[in-house]
């Protein structure tokens, strides 16, 4: 108390004086002190405040050094916005009285961020700061009147029940920081598990080695650029597990997995994007989870989510859904689609305030529903057929609920898929016997799996691809041994030059002694590693692919844009990432029309909350 009395009377003398303790000549460049100057005002000082002249220097010491470090704090503020507080910490906790106690810390973190390193620092345990009032864990400093060099008060708390309340505040931080690893783990590893596998492109034995392929909705394997593929590979999959994770009603892990898939998709063609539905059907899901979220606040993405989704619909299916009418010959599934954009769209009109509009869309709702809500007895002779649930939802609604026509639609499906596994069994077969005779020829398994495949399985092809290669790695090798023998090799050691060196200027050079000379002279005997690495031939049995593959046919981009693209197919797995590519294989759906198999249940509940909204005139938020 008696030290911050004498600050107090030394301030006012200071403010009185003009004298800036921080400044020359009190303080230097090298902010240490100007002790003859410092000497003379406490000498001075002294008698005014009737203490003797070692107190005020001491005094005033304290003052200068305060001083200097708020000028240090005022300029990291203004350069990195960190600024500089002031702790006054429990008595007991004060090593120190005269020594005063800072932290620094940006001002736009939650206060819980400070009292845990606060509790850290200190070993302090259940604490509340104080600045001029009780500062809120869950806010935001700078939103609760904190600035630079602000003083905050840290005093313990004593009541049983508020300590209570923190513990539970507490765990419950800890579980959702928990849980917040979790999903960035799962995300990581869905990641890397179809990273993995969109770096295979199928050379290798698709027996033991997984691998996916993009068909169109009849199997027909689709030909994609290289990096565009491997872009789709990898948003399909995260697209695949984050419906996975909405069924489990897991919104939050979800929604990151589909922005996810979003930043991949953005990676492709904008023609691909408008041709295929994949992408519209991506961006409901986002939009699905916001409101399951009730993160509708999200109002401009959300909005302009749904209108690149509706214009894909569009664009994909036709105006009045001809194109999908003449691909599948029915429209009754996709309208699922239809049913959940116009209702997250009238929620959004009703978010907006937009009555008139919300329910203009509600009505178009209220329609596709009544014609999609499915009579539960046809269900029932449809399963009791030996349907699963999914096919008799599917095939109901594919044919506007006429129980005879869906059991033929059904089994038609059903011959049609495994029709597909059949060619996929008889190609895989067929793949196998051609490396086995191509390899009874002196190939590796390896080098003919890749030649087969560049050659889209043609065997001709192939072997010719593996002679072509054979021929030019002998005849680089022939070039190779006339470049380096021993009588050239002999004069360039000669004349001083390390033998590693030579054999590489030599095969540079092409076995030209004059030439291979005045290259070593050049680099005065030292190559770089990257021209040492030129001059080492690749002696695979194999040509190497091209960087790009061919782009889709204009018949394939037909189909293309009429279809959505199929569910990537795969096959067993046996390699060194078994552990991450099964795991991220078990998100996809088996059923190339899961993502139209809605039971309606949540849109109902959804469109019965919005017509009581409505009606009621309200302006309550959904």
């Amino acid at each position: 108390m008696a030290e911050q009395n004498t600050e107090a009377k030394l301030k006012n003398l200071l403010k009185q004086e003009k004298i800036q303790l921080w400044n020359p000549p009190y303080t230097d460049d090298n902010n240490q002190a100007g002790l003859q100057h410092m000497q003379e005002l406490a000498e001075r000082y002294a008698p005014l405040v009737s203490l003797s002249i070692s107190e005020v220097g001491g005094a005033l010491e304290s003052i200068r050094i305060q001083a200097v470090k708020r000028g240090k704090g005022n300029k990291t503020f203004r350069e990195t916005n960190v600024a500089t507080l002031e702790l006054v910490l429990p008595k007991d906790i004060r090593k120190d009285p005269k020594t005063k106690n800072y932290m620094e810390t940006r001002l736009d973190v939650l206060v819980q961020e400070v009292v845990d390193r606060i509790g850290e620092e200190y070993g302090l345990k259940y604490i509340r700061l104080l600045s001029g009032k009780i500062l809120s864990a869950d806010q935001r400093l700078d939103e609760q009147g904190v600035k630079n060099h602000t003083k905050i008060m840290v005093t313990r708390v004593t009541d049983a029940k508020l300590i209570e309340q923190l513990r539970k505040d507490e765990e419950e931080r800890r579980n959702q920081e928990e849980e917040k690893k979790n999903q960035d783990k799962s995300l990581q590893r869905t990641q890397k598990g179809f990273q993995i596998l969109s770096e295979r492109d199928g050379s290798e034995d698709p027996i033991s080695t997984p691998f996916l392929e993009i068909a169109d909705q009849k199997g027909n394997p689709l030909k994609i650029p290289q990096r565009e593929r491997k872009a789709l590979i990898l948003a399909m999959g995260l697209h695949e597990k984050g419906r996975s994770l909405v069924k489990r009603k897991q919104y939050d892990n979800a929604v990151c997995h589909l922005l996810k898939a979003d930043e991949q998709f953005s990676k492709c063609g904008s023609t691909l994007l408008t041709s295929v539905d994949n992408y519209a059907v991506l961006q409901l899901d986002i939009v699905w989870c916001y409101q399951a979220l009730e993160a509708l606040s999200c109002l401009e993405d959300a909005k302009s989510r749904l209108q690149r989704a509706e214009d894909c619909f569009l664009k994909c299916y036709g105006e009045q859904q001809e194109r999908l009418q003449m691909i599948k010959g029915n429209t009754g599934r996709e309208q699922v689609l239809f049913l959940r954009l116009y209702l997250l769209q009238s929620l959004l009109f009703y978010y907006e305030g937009n009555d008139a509009q919300a329910r203009d869309k509600l009505s178009k709702v209220e329609s596709l529903y009544g014609r999609l809500c499915l009579d539960s007895e046809k269900m029932t002779q449809l399963m009791a057929l030996g349907f699963t649930e999914v096919e008799a939802r599917l095939g109901l609604r594919a044919c506007q609920g006429d129980l005879h026509e869906a059991a033929i639609h059904i089994s038609n499906r059903r011959q049609e898929r495994e029709e597909l596994k059949q060619r996929e069994r008889q190609k895989r077969r067929t793949r196998m016997e051609n490396i086995s005779i191509l390899a009874e020829l002196g190939y590796s398994t390896s080098d003919a799996a890749r030649a087969l495949h560049h050659a889209d399985g043609d065997m001709n092809k192939a072997y010719g691809i593996l002679l072509d290669s054979t021929r030019g790695a002998q005849a680089t090798n022939n070039n190779t041994e006339g470049a380096l023998s021993p009588e050239k090799m002999e004069q360039l050691l000669y004349l001083g030059f390390e033998r590693e060196v030579s054999e590489a200027a030599l095969r540079l050079t092409g076995g030209d002694v004059q030439s291979a000379t005045q290259l070593l002279l050049d680099n005065q005997g030292v190559f770089s590693p990257d021209i040492l690495s030129v001059s080492s031939p690749s002696t695979s049995s194999s040509t190497s692919p091209s960087s790009e593959e061919p782009t889709t046919s204009s018949n394939s981009t037909e189909k293309l844009v009429t279809q959505r693209i199929n569910k990537p197919s795969f096959t067993g797995v046996s390699s060194e990432d078994d552990e991450l590519v099964n795991e991220v294989l078990e998100d996809i759906s088996h059923h190339e029309e899961d993502y139209l198999d809605l039971t309606l249940e949540e849109e109902s509940q959804l469109i019965n909350t919005m017509k009581t909204y409505l009606n009621r005139g309200s302006t309550h938020t959904v």
